[in-house]
């Protein structure tokens, strides 16, 4: 009379919103590129929800992208351009309060773990001879180096923290804007006890509150999936460094 699963492998909640949102995005990113095959270079410039999306686009394209990877840039678009959609898309979603929305999926550590990762790989997988030379051999006193290799330690320590800061960056700083609305909601049925002046001003702070957490959660949604393209590709340019010997006469 037991049932047992071997392997289980239903859906949750949080990859029910995965799935839900990562369709929305191939939606809107296939769309606008749909219209740009369809409309040759040199023609009108596209207006409303496309014009928009080109805007976006570029901005961070240009203002992220380009200026912190360097002349090699163009490699690393496409996933530092995934990552800031991916990030900016499920952080919106959870803030609707109805399906399909309502769920936190940046706001679980497992996500952003994965995210870390991916940026890792591309760090490391991808970083020249300079990079790896400055993390074994960096240009420091020789009494760092041997006959106790402390700064190589230190250089080869940090390939790890700093994609672990990404991770806790993105989790804590998205879990603590939902966390701090359901404590204010929490508010209405904790004072629900406590009579029914100081129970109906509560609930209209916590009202207010809610309204002016999930517009500055708006906000932190775009400056979040802003940070973390940012400094991936920081990390990315910093791997992608050459070292140029300038000639002396």
């Amino acid at each position: 009379g037991n049932e047992t699963r071997p392997l289980d492998i239903s859906i949750t909640k949080v990859t029910l919103a995965l799935l839900i949102n990562s369709a929305l995005l191939l939606v809107i990113i296939l769309s606008v590129a749909h219209w740009y095959r369809k409309h040759p270079q040199g023609s009108a410039a596209p207006g409303g929800f496309i014009g928009f999306m080109e805007m976006f686009i570029m901005m961070v394209n240009d203002d992220i992208i380009k200026s912190c990877v360097g002349p090699k840039y163009r490699k690393f678009a496409p996933y530092l351009l995934t990552a800031f959609f991916f990030i900016f898309i499920n952080s919106i979603m959870g803030l609707i309060p109805f399906f399909p929305g309502g769920v936190n999926v940046t706001g679980n550590i497992a996500v952003t773990m994965v995210l870390a990762i991916c940026t890792f790989l591309a760090v490391n997988i991808f970083g020249t001879k300079t990079y790896w030379r400055d993390i074994f051999w960096p240009d420091v006193p020789w009494w760092l180096k041997v006959p106790v290799p402390m700064m190589p330690f230190i250089e080869f320590f940090g390939i790890f923290t700093k994609p672990f800061a990404l991770m806790i960056r993105l989790f804590a700083n998205m879990l603590a804007g939902h966390m701090a609305m359901l404590v204010l909601t929490c508010l209405i049925f904790i004072s629900a006890s406590m009579g029914p002046a100081l129970n109906g001003t509560l609930t209209v702070a916590s009202v207010l509150f809610n309204i002016f957490m999930n517009a500055l959660e708006l906000l932190v949604a775009f400056i979040q999936a802003y940070v973390f393209t940012m400094l991936s590709a920081v990390f990315i340019g910093l791997a992608q460094e050459e070292h140029k010997e300038e000639a002396v006469k």
